[in-house]
Protein backbone atom coordinates (compact mmCIF):
# COMPACT_ATOMS: atom_id res chain seq x y z
CA UNK A 1 0.00 0.00 0.00
CA UNK A 2 1.29 3.31 -1.34
CA UNK A 3 2.10 6.31 1.67
CA UNK A 4 2.98 9.29 0.25
CA UNK A 5 5.08 11.96 2.35
CA UNK A 6 4.90 15.36 1.36
CA UNK A 7 8.59 16.43 2.10
CA UNK A 8 12.22 14.95 1.32
CA UNK A 9 15.46 16.02 2.30
CA UNK A 10 18.35 14.98 0.90
CA UNK A 11 21.64 14.62 3.03
CA UNK A 12 24.73 15.04 1.50
CA UNK A 13 22.93 17.20 -1.40
CA UNK A 14 26.33 18.48 -2.63
CA UNK A 15 28.08 15.06 -3.29
CA UNK A 16 28.98 13.37 -6.44
CA UNK A 17 25.84 10.90 -5.90
CA UNK A 18 23.36 14.07 -5.81
CA UNK A 19 25.14 15.21 -8.61
CA UNK A 20 25.57 12.01 -10.68
CA UNK A 21 22.07 9.62 -9.33
CA UNK A 22 19.78 11.59 -7.33
CA UNK A 23 19.14 14.50 -9.04
CA UNK A 24 18.57 13.44 -12.54
CA UNK A 25 16.76 10.76 -10.67
CA UNK A 26 14.44 12.79 -8.78
CA UNK A 27 14.12 15.39 -12.25
CA UNK A 28 13.05 12.06 -14.22
CA UNK A 29 10.44 11.11 -11.68
CA UNK A 30 8.97 14.91 -11.84
CA UNK A 31 9.07 15.39 -15.52
CA UNK A 32 7.24 12.41 -15.85
CA UNK A 33 4.43 13.50 -13.30
CA UNK A 34 5.35 10.63 -10.82
CA UNK A 35 6.11 12.53 -7.83
CA UNK A 36 3.48 13.32 -5.30
CA UNK A 37 2.20 16.75 -5.94
CA UNK A 38 3.37 19.68 -3.91
CA UNK A 39 5.90 17.57 -2.90
CA UNK A 40 9.13 19.98 -1.60
CA UNK A 41 12.78 18.54 -1.65
CA UNK A 42 14.84 20.10 0.75
CA UNK A 43 19.10 19.56 -0.19
CA UNK A 44 21.60 19.70 3.14
CA UNK A 45 25.36 19.33 3.15
CA UNK A 46 28.21 21.19 4.62
CA UNK A 47 28.32 23.67 1.77
CA UNK A 48 27.02 27.05 1.72
CA UNK A 49 24.30 27.58 -0.28
CA UNK A 50 20.67 29.26 0.00
CA UNK A 51 18.01 28.16 -2.16
CA UNK A 52 18.86 30.25 -5.13
CA UNK A 53 22.45 29.00 -5.23
CA UNK A 54 21.70 25.68 -4.46
CA UNK A 55 19.13 25.76 -7.33
CA UNK A 56 22.07 26.78 -9.84
CA UNK A 57 24.05 24.09 -8.45
CA UNK A 58 21.44 21.49 -9.57
CA UNK A 59 20.67 22.87 -12.45
CA UNK A 60 24.39 22.57 -13.50
CA UNK A 61 24.26 18.81 -12.49
CA UNK A 62 21.36 18.15 -14.70
CA UNK A 63 22.92 19.95 -17.45
CA UNK A 64 25.84 17.57 -17.17
CA UNK A 65 24.58 14.47 -16.01
CA UNK A 66 21.13 13.87 -18.12
CA UNK A 67 20.78 12.88 -21.74
CA UNK A 68 19.91 15.13 -24.43
CA UNK A 69 16.51 13.89 -24.76
CA UNK A 70 15.71 14.00 -21.24
CA UNK A 71 16.43 17.80 -21.00
CA UNK A 72 13.16 20.17 -21.27
CA UNK A 73 13.71 23.42 -19.77
CA UNK A 74 10.18 23.96 -18.62
CA UNK A 75 10.38 20.90 -16.79
CA UNK A 76 13.33 21.58 -15.42
CA UNK A 77 11.86 25.53 -14.07
CA UNK A 78 9.44 23.67 -12.60
CA UNK A 79 11.75 20.82 -10.92
CA UNK A 80 13.93 23.62 -9.75
CA UNK A 81 11.45 25.14 -7.81
CA UNK A 82 10.53 22.42 -5.53
CA UNK A 83 13.94 22.63 -4.31
CA UNK A 84 15.71 24.50 -1.27
CA UNK A 85 18.92 24.39 1.03
CA UNK A 86 19.99 24.53 4.17
CA UNK A 87 24.07 24.03 5.38
CA UNK A 88 24.36 22.03 8.11
CA UNK A 89 27.18 21.31 10.19
CA UNK A 90 26.23 17.45 10.88
CA UNK A 91 28.13 17.32 14.63
CA UNK A 92 26.45 20.85 15.74
CA UNK A 93 23.63 19.66 17.43
CA UNK A 94 21.87 23.53 17.26
CA UNK A 95 22.15 23.36 13.27
CA UNK A 96 19.23 20.55 13.59
CA UNK A 97 16.86 23.24 14.97
CA UNK A 98 17.75 25.35 11.95
CA UNK A 99 17.43 22.38 9.34
CA UNK A 100 13.84 21.29 11.07
CA UNK A 101 13.06 25.12 10.65
CA UNK A 102 13.84 25.26 7.08
CA UNK A 103 11.83 21.98 6.33
CA UNK A 104 9.07 22.51 8.00
CA UNK A 105 6.14 20.75 9.02
CA UNK A 106 6.33 17.01 9.20
CA UNK A 107 2.93 15.77 9.70
CA UNK A 108 2.38 15.03 6.06
CA UNK A 109 5.20 12.74 6.11
CA UNK A 110 9.02 13.38 5.59
CA UNK A 111 11.23 10.54 3.84
CA UNK A 112 14.89 11.38 4.34
CA UNK A 113 17.45 9.63 2.33
CA UNK A 114 21.37 9.74 3.87
CA UNK A 115 24.31 9.26 2.25
CA UNK A 116 27.25 10.69 4.87
CA UNK A 117 30.27 8.66 6.04
CA UNK A 118 29.59 6.24 8.62
CA UNK A 119 31.13 8.46 11.43
CA UNK A 120 28.55 10.63 11.09
CA UNK A 121 25.05 8.06 11.68
CA UNK A 122 25.25 8.51 15.66
CA UNK A 123 25.52 12.26 15.51
CA UNK A 124 22.90 12.81 12.73
CA UNK A 125 20.60 10.60 13.94
CA UNK A 126 20.63 11.90 17.38
CA UNK A 127 20.34 15.79 15.32
CA UNK A 128 17.61 14.43 13.37
CA UNK A 129 15.77 13.11 16.77
CA UNK A 130 16.18 16.16 19.12
CA UNK A 131 14.88 18.58 16.34
CA UNK A 132 11.61 16.43 16.09
CA UNK A 133 12.62 15.19 12.33
CA UNK A 134 12.31 11.40 13.30
CA UNK A 135 8.64 11.13 14.54
CA UNK A 136 5.71 8.78 13.28
CA UNK A 137 5.75 10.65 10.06
CA UNK A 138 9.00 10.27 8.88
CA UNK A 139 11.29 7.35 7.38
CA UNK A 140 14.65 7.30 6.25
CA UNK A 141 16.61 5.93 3.86
CA UNK A 142 20.34 4.81 4.72
CA UNK A 143 22.88 4.77 1.62
CA UNK A 144 26.06 2.39 2.19
CA UNK A 145 28.67 1.81 3.57
CA UNK A 146 26.49 0.60 6.93
CA UNK A 147 29.76 -0.27 8.69
CA UNK A 148 32.85 -2.44 7.99
CA UNK A 149 31.88 -5.85 9.85
CA UNK A 150 29.42 -7.19 11.82
CA UNK A 151 30.19 -5.55 15.17
CA UNK A 152 29.99 -2.07 13.22
CA UNK A 153 27.06 -2.47 11.58
CA UNK A 154 25.30 -3.69 14.61
CA UNK A 155 26.32 -0.12 16.09
CA UNK A 156 25.06 1.41 13.26
CA UNK A 157 21.71 -0.16 13.05
CA UNK A 158 21.08 0.18 16.83
CA UNK A 159 21.71 3.85 16.48
CA UNK A 160 19.37 4.02 13.92
CA UNK A 161 16.74 2.05 15.91
CA UNK A 162 17.00 4.01 18.68
CA UNK A 163 14.86 7.16 16.56
CA UNK A 164 13.92 4.69 13.71
CA UNK A 165 12.00 1.68 14.41
CA UNK A 166 12.70 -0.93 10.92
CA UNK A 167 9.48 -0.54 9.57
CA UNK A 168 10.41 3.10 8.74
CA UNK A 169 14.27 1.86 8.29
CA UNK A 170 14.92 1.70 3.93
CA UNK A 171 18.39 0.48 3.58
CA UNK A 172 20.00 0.94 0.30
CA UNK A 173 21.46 -1.61 -2.38
CA UNK A 174 20.98 0.09 -5.81
CA UNK A 175 21.55 -2.72 -7.51
CA UNK A 176 18.43 -3.66 -6.30
CA UNK A 177 16.66 -1.06 -8.21
CA UNK A 178 17.96 -2.35 -11.53
CA UNK A 179 15.50 -3.28 -14.17
CA UNK A 180 17.22 -6.78 -15.14
CA UNK A 181 17.42 -7.76 -11.81
CA UNK A 182 13.89 -7.70 -10.35
CA UNK A 183 13.53 -9.48 -13.80
CA UNK A 184 15.58 -12.20 -12.19
CA UNK A 185 12.03 -12.73 -10.15
CA UNK A 186 10.27 -12.60 -13.28
CA UNK A 187 12.43 -15.12 -14.72
CA UNK A 188 12.40 -17.56 -12.01
CA UNK A 189 8.53 -16.86 -10.88
CA UNK A 190 6.94 -16.29 -13.68
CA UNK A 191 7.46 -19.21 -16.09
CA UNK A 192 7.10 -22.24 -15.45
CA UNK A 193 9.69 -24.27 -17.21
CA UNK A 194 12.53 -23.11 -14.88
CA UNK A 195 11.02 -23.81 -11.45
CA UNK A 196 11.62 -27.85 -12.14
CA UNK A 197 15.12 -27.85 -12.74
CA UNK A 198 16.27 -24.36 -10.88
CA UNK A 199 17.73 -26.90 -8.09
CA UNK A 200 20.43 -29.24 -7.19
CA UNK A 201 19.08 -32.07 -9.79
CA UNK A 202 19.57 -30.01 -12.77
CA UNK A 203 21.82 -27.16 -12.53
CA UNK A 204 25.58 -27.74 -11.99
CA UNK A 205 27.39 -24.33 -11.02
CA UNK A 206 26.03 -21.19 -10.55
CA UNK A 207 28.86 -18.32 -11.82
CA UNK A 208 27.97 -14.56 -10.51
CA UNK A 209 30.80 -11.77 -12.05
CA UNK A 210 31.08 -8.19 -11.27
CA UNK A 211 33.78 -6.90 -13.51
CA UNK A 212 34.83 -3.18 -13.49
CA UNK A 213 37.41 -1.90 -15.89
CA UNK A 214 37.62 1.54 -13.58
CA UNK A 215 40.59 1.91 -10.62
CA UNK A 216 40.12 3.97 -7.70
CA UNK A 217 39.03 7.15 -9.51
CA UNK A 218 37.96 9.35 -6.53
CA UNK A 219 37.31 7.16 -4.08
CA UNK A 220 40.97 5.77 -2.94
CA UNK A 221 40.04 6.78 0.85
CA UNK A 222 36.93 4.68 1.16
CA UNK A 223 38.25 1.94 -0.70
CA UNK A 224 41.65 1.51 0.57
CA UNK A 225 39.31 0.53 4.32
CA UNK A 226 36.99 -1.63 2.73
CA UNK A 227 38.57 -3.83 -0.74
CA UNK A 228 36.74 -5.48 -3.11
CA UNK A 229 34.95 -8.26 -0.57
CA UNK A 230 33.53 -5.31 1.56
CA UNK A 231 32.32 -3.14 -1.31
CA UNK A 232 30.74 -5.29 -3.68
CA UNK A 233 30.50 -8.54 -2.34
CA UNK A 234 29.06 -7.75 1.47
CA UNK A 235 26.15 -6.42 -0.45
CA UNK A 236 25.52 -6.41 -4.21
CA UNK A 237 26.99 -9.76 -4.94
CA UNK A 238 25.27 -11.48 -2.11
CA UNK A 239 21.67 -9.93 -2.65
CA UNK A 240 21.98 -10.98 -6.46
CA UNK A 241 23.04 -14.51 -4.95
CA UNK A 242 20.11 -14.67 -2.61
CA UNK A 243 17.24 -13.91 -5.74
CA UNK A 244 19.00 -16.44 -7.81
CA UNK A 245 18.85 -19.16 -4.43
CA UNK A 246 15.47 -17.86 -2.90
CA UNK A 247 12.39 -20.66 -2.42
CA UNK A 248 9.71 -19.02 -4.51
CA UNK A 249 7.91 -16.07 -1.94
CA UNK A 250 3.96 -16.37 -0.97
CA UNK A 251 3.70 -12.57 -2.63
CA UNK A 252 5.77 -10.21 -4.37
CA UNK A 253 6.14 -7.60 -1.05
CA UNK A 254 8.57 -6.69 0.88
CA UNK A 255 8.04 -9.22 3.57
CA UNK A 256 7.61 -12.16 2.06
CA UNK A 257 10.78 -11.36 -0.82
CA UNK A 258 13.06 -10.12 2.25
CA UNK A 259 11.87 -13.62 4.45
CA UNK A 260 13.17 -15.87 2.00
CA UNK A 261 16.23 -13.79 0.96
CA UNK A 262 17.17 -13.70 4.75
CA UNK A 263 16.96 -17.25 4.93
CA UNK A 264 19.03 -17.46 1.90
CA UNK A 265 21.85 -15.44 3.76
CA UNK A 266 21.26 -18.15 7.02
CA UNK A 267 21.76 -20.73 4.90
CA UNK A 268 24.99 -19.42 3.26
CA UNK A 269 28.06 -22.11 4.66
CA UNK A 270 30.42 -20.09 6.55
CA UNK A 271 34.23 -20.68 5.30
CA UNK A 272 36.43 -21.84 7.95
CA UNK A 273 40.08 -20.36 8.54
CA UNK A 274 41.21 -23.64 7.09
CA UNK A 275 39.34 -23.09 3.70
CA UNK A 276 40.02 -20.03 3.64
CA UNK A 277 43.46 -20.43 1.07
CA UNK A 278 41.27 -22.81 -0.90
CA UNK A 279 37.92 -21.25 -1.86
CA UNK A 280 38.74 -17.40 -1.96
CA UNK A 281 41.74 -15.60 -4.19
CA UNK A 282 42.33 -12.19 -4.02
CA UNK A 283 44.46 -10.06 -5.72
CA UNK A 284 45.32 -6.47 -6.60
CA UNK A 285 45.63 -5.16 -9.90
CA UNK A 286 49.60 -4.06 -11.42
CA UNK A 287 50.03 -1.99 -14.30
CA UNK A 288 48.45 -2.89 -17.78
CA UNK A 289 45.99 -1.44 -20.24
CA UNK A 290 42.42 -1.00 -20.21
CA UNK A 291 40.27 -0.41 -23.46
CA UNK A 292 43.57 0.49 -25.42
CA UNK A 293 45.06 2.75 -22.81
CA UNK A 294 48.21 1.99 -20.33
CA UNK A 295 46.96 2.37 -16.56
CA UNK A 296 48.87 2.34 -13.48
CA UNK A 297 48.62 -0.08 -10.66
CA UNK A 298 46.83 0.34 -7.35
CA UNK A 299 49.67 1.36 -5.53
CA UNK A 300 51.45 3.86 -7.40
CA UNK A 301 47.36 4.89 -7.53
CA UNK A 302 47.28 4.93 -4.29
CA UNK A 303 50.56 6.48 -3.64
CA UNK A 304 51.51 4.05 -0.85
CA UNK A 305 52.17 0.76 0.07
CA UNK A 306 48.96 -1.27 0.53
CA UNK A 307 47.58 -4.96 1.18
CA UNK A 308 43.72 -4.32 -0.18
CA UNK A 309 42.60 -6.45 -2.26
CA UNK A 310 40.70 -5.15 -5.37
CA UNK A 311 40.07 -8.62 -6.69
CA UNK A 312 38.79 -10.85 -5.12
CA UNK A 313 37.12 -14.34 -6.52
CA UNK A 314 35.06 -17.18 -3.89
CA UNK A 315 33.27 -20.41 -3.99
CA UNK A 316 30.58 -20.45 -1.71
CA UNK A 317 27.51 -22.98 -0.97
CA UNK A 318 24.37 -22.62 0.23
CA UNK A 319 23.63 -25.71 2.82
CA UNK A 320 20.04 -26.58 1.82
CA UNK A 321 17.60 -29.03 0.04
CA UNK A 322 17.31 -26.88 -2.69
CA UNK A 323 20.92 -26.36 -2.95
CA UNK A 324 23.06 -29.02 -1.63
CA UNK A 325 26.40 -29.57 -3.88
CA UNK A 326 25.79 -26.48 -6.47
CA UNK A 327 28.52 -24.28 -5.68
CA UNK A 328 28.27 -20.57 -6.22
CA UNK A 329 30.93 -18.84 -8.00
CA UNK A 330 31.21 -14.74 -6.88
CA UNK A 331 34.16 -12.78 -9.02
CA UNK A 332 34.55 -9.14 -9.04
CA UNK A 333 37.60 -7.05 -9.80
CA UNK A 334 38.24 -3.70 -10.41
CA UNK A 335 40.76 -2.85 -13.72
CA UNK A 336 39.71 -6.23 -15.39
CA UNK A 337 39.26 -7.05 -19.23
CA UNK A 338 36.01 -6.05 -19.48
CA UNK A 339 32.72 -4.08 -17.54
CA UNK A 340 30.27 -6.54 -17.22
CA UNK A 341 28.11 -7.80 -14.43
CA UNK A 342 26.44 -11.32 -15.09
CA UNK A 343 25.08 -14.46 -13.92
CA UNK A 344 25.79 -17.41 -15.83
CA UNK A 345 23.61 -20.45 -14.37
CA UNK A 346 25.08 -23.38 -16.10
CA UNK A 347 22.60 -26.63 -15.98
CA UNK A 348 23.80 -30.21 -16.01
CA UNK A 349 24.31 -32.24 -18.70
CA UNK A 350 21.71 -34.85 -20.16
CA UNK A 351 22.30 -38.21 -18.84
CA UNK A 352 23.14 -39.87 -21.90
CA UNK A 353 24.06 -38.27 -25.55
CA UNK A 354 22.50 -40.55 -28.16
CA UNK A 355 24.59 -38.32 -30.98
CA UNK A 356 27.93 -39.57 -29.39
CA UNK A 357 28.39 -42.55 -31.64
CA UNK A 358 27.99 -39.94 -34.78
CA UNK A 359 30.64 -37.83 -33.69
CA UNK A 360 28.42 -35.06 -32.23
CA UNK A 361 29.48 -33.53 -28.82
CA UNK A 362 27.04 -31.88 -26.53
CA UNK A 363 27.69 -28.95 -24.07
CA UNK A 364 25.42 -28.35 -20.88
CA UNK A 365 22.91 -25.69 -21.37
CA UNK A 366 23.38 -22.15 -19.79
CA UNK A 367 21.79 -19.28 -18.83
CA UNK A 368 23.08 -15.82 -18.68
CA UNK A 369 21.64 -13.60 -17.27
CA UNK A 370 23.61 -9.75 -18.18
CA UNK A 371 23.04 -6.84 -16.27
CA UNK A 372 25.85 -3.80 -17.49
CA UNK A 373 26.69 -2.83 -20.00
CA UNK A 374 23.81 -4.59 -21.75
CA UNK A 375 20.78 -6.02 -20.74
CA UNK A 376 19.73 -9.68 -22.03
CA UNK A 377 18.85 -13.08 -20.67
CA UNK A 378 20.35 -15.53 -23.03
CA UNK A 379 19.72 -19.37 -23.07
CA UNK A 380 22.52 -21.47 -24.65
CA UNK A 381 20.83 -24.67 -26.19
CA UNK A 382 22.07 -26.99 -28.52
CA UNK A 383 21.20 -27.18 -32.22
CA UNK A 384 22.22 -29.29 -35.26
CA UNK A 385 24.55 -27.76 -38.15
CA UNK A 386 22.87 -28.29 -41.58
CA UNK A 387 24.12 -30.85 -43.89
CA UNK A 388 23.97 -34.16 -44.85
CA UNK A 389 25.60 -35.54 -42.25
CA UNK A 390 27.65 -38.14 -43.81
CA UNK A 391 30.71 -38.02 -42.04
CA UNK A 392 28.79 -37.68 -38.71
CA UNK A 393 26.31 -35.07 -36.54
CA UNK A 394 27.56 -31.80 -35.79
CA UNK A 395 26.40 -29.99 -33.42
CA UNK A 396 26.44 -26.22 -31.96
CA UNK A 397 25.18 -23.88 -29.06
CA UNK A 398 23.68 -21.60 -30.40
CA UNK A 399 21.87 -18.88 -28.46
CA UNK A 400 18.09 -17.35 -27.85
CA UNK A 401 18.16 -13.39 -26.99
CA UNK A 402 15.96 -11.74 -25.41
CA UNK A 403 17.28 -8.10 -25.10
CA UNK A 404 15.71 -6.06 -22.92
CA UNK A 405 17.18 -3.81 -24.80
CA UNK A 406 15.40 -4.48 -28.09
CA UNK A 407 11.83 -6.06 -26.80
CA UNK A 408 11.34 -2.83 -24.73
CA UNK A 409 12.46 -0.11 -27.16
CA UNK A 410 10.09 1.91 -26.63
CA UNK A 411 10.20 2.46 -22.74
CA UNK A 412 12.69 4.18 -21.22
CA UNK A 413 15.54 2.71 -19.42
CA UNK A 414 15.52 4.02 -16.08
CA UNK A 415 17.96 5.02 -13.34
CA UNK A 416 18.06 2.28 -10.76
CA UNK A 417 17.68 5.50 -7.82
CA UNK A 418 14.98 6.26 -9.69
CA UNK A 419 12.77 3.54 -8.75
CA UNK A 420 14.36 3.54 -5.04
CA UNK A 421 13.72 6.99 -4.62
CA UNK A 422 9.70 6.71 -5.82
CA UNK A 423 9.86 3.96 -2.62
CA UNK A 424 11.24 5.50 -0.35
CA UNK A 425 8.68 8.47 -1.06
CA UNK A 426 5.99 6.27 -1.09
CA UNK A 427 7.36 3.68 1.98
CA UNK A 428 7.37 0.46 -0.85
CA UNK A 429 9.90 -1.28 1.48
CA UNK A 430 9.72 -4.27 -1.06
CA UNK A 431 13.17 -3.27 -3.25
CA UNK A 432 15.24 -2.70 0.55
CA UNK A 433 17.59 -4.66 2.58
CA UNK A 434 16.41 -5.61 5.99
CA UNK A 435 18.61 -5.75 9.07
CA UNK A 436 18.43 -9.08 9.79
CA UNK A 437 19.57 -9.71 5.78
CA UNK A 438 22.50 -7.36 6.60
CA UNK A 439 23.82 -8.94 9.65
CA UNK A 440 23.44 -12.68 8.47
CA UNK A 441 25.89 -11.26 4.94
CA UNK A 442 28.45 -9.58 7.53
CA UNK A 443 28.62 -12.61 9.43
CA UNK A 444 29.79 -14.65 6.41
CA UNK A 445 32.10 -12.10 5.35
CA UNK A 446 33.78 -11.63 8.46
CA UNK A 447 34.36 -15.57 8.63
CA UNK A 448 36.08 -14.99 5.50
CA UNK A 449 38.40 -11.90 6.47
CA UNK A 450 39.01 -14.04 9.85
CA UNK A 451 40.50 -17.11 7.70
CA UNK A 452 42.52 -14.02 5.93
CA UNK A 453 43.92 -13.26 8.51
CA UNK A 454 44.92 -16.84 10.07
CA UNK A 455 46.57 -17.99 6.87
CA UNK A 456 48.28 -14.42 6.58
CA UNK A 457 46.38 -13.82 2.85
CA UNK A 458 48.23 -11.40 0.87
CA UNK A 459 46.73 -10.34 -2.49
CA UNK A 460 48.41 -11.77 -5.82
CA UNK A 461 49.39 -9.57 -8.28
CA UNK A 462 47.31 -9.41 -11.53
CA UNK A 463 47.64 -7.09 -14.56
CA UNK A 464 45.21 -4.42 -15.62
CA UNK A 465 42.82 -5.54 -18.23
CA UNK A 466 42.98 -9.19 -17.23
CA UNK A 467 40.42 -11.36 -15.83
CA UNK A 468 42.37 -11.40 -12.52
CA UNK A 469 44.98 -13.73 -10.69
CA UNK A 470 45.67 -16.76 -12.65
CA UNK A 471 44.56 -18.96 -8.67
CA UNK A 472 41.28 -17.88 -9.96
CA UNK A 473 40.97 -20.05 -12.69
CA UNK A 474 42.55 -22.73 -10.66
CA UNK A 475 39.71 -22.34 -8.28
CA UNK A 476 37.03 -23.23 -10.83
CA UNK A 477 39.04 -25.34 -12.85
CA UNK A 478 39.78 -27.96 -10.07
CA UNK A 479 35.86 -28.57 -10.45
CA UNK A 480 35.95 -29.12 -13.90
CA UNK A 481 34.40 -25.72 -14.65
CA UNK A 482 35.18 -22.87 -16.59
CA UNK A 483 34.58 -18.99 -16.05
CA UNK A 484 31.96 -17.89 -19.05
CA UNK A 485 34.36 -14.77 -20.07
CA UNK A 486 33.00 -14.74 -23.74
Amino acid sequence: MRDPVGKLLLFGATGDLAQRMLLPSLYGLHADNLLPEGLTITGTARSEHDDASYREFAKQALDQFLPEDRKGEKAIASFLDRLGYQALDATDLNHYNLLAKKVGDVSGGLAIFLSTAPSLFEPVIRGLDSAGLAGDTVRIGLEKPLGYDLASSREINDTVATAFPENRTFRIDHYLGKETVQNILALRFGNSFFEPVWNAQGIDNIQITIAETVGLEDRAGYYDTAGALRDMVANHMLQLLALIAMEPPARFDGTAIRDEKAKVFRSLRKIRPEEAPNATVTGQYGQGAVNGAIVKGYIEELGKPSTTETFVAIKAHVDNWRWQGVPFYLRTGKRMATRRSEIAIQFKAVPHSMFASRGGLLQPNTLIIRLQPEEYIQLLVMAKEPGLDRDGIRLREVPLNLSLDAEFAGTRRRIAYERLLLDLIEGDPTLFVRRDEVEAQWEWIDAIREGWTANDVKPKSYGSGTWGPSAAIALTERDGVTWQDD
